[in-house]
């Protein structure tokens, strides 16, 4: 059974940096695109960003030049690296294996002002 889990989240203040980690169990995801989204308070849910196999990387609009993803596919972890965070960023981050459309159970950050 393929499981995702993330870790990483906290409460940090407006410009801070936090690195989330994604690791993966059950399968070898060296190959697959993985990625990072989130679900704002209220409700809301954006891409944030995405890795694929080969090391492409794809940013959503508001965190580009801020966030970075990696991977570490010896260790089957990905990893998103968050630098400048403003309160807009807060919610649930949710890692997610995109080849096989699974999800992690979430990981929570809070940037307070």
């Amino acid at each position: 059974q393929v499981q995702l889990v993330e870790s990483g989240g906290g409460l940090v203040q407006v410009g801070g940096s936090l690195k989330l980690s994604c690791v993966i169990s059950g399968r070898d995801s060296s190959a697959d695109t993985m990625g990072w989204y989130r679900k704002a308070p209220d409700g809301g849910s954006d891409f944030v960003a995405m890795i694929s196999g080969f090391g492409i990387t794809t940013y959503g609009e508001s965190v580009k030049g801020r966030f970075t993803i990696s991977r570490a596919n010896t260790d089957n972890t990905v990893f998103l690296t968050m630098n400048r965070l403003k309160p807009e960023d807060t919610g649930v981050y949710f890692c997610k294996d995109v080849t096989i459309q699974a999800y992690g159970q979430g990981t929570e950050v809070t940037v307070s002002s």
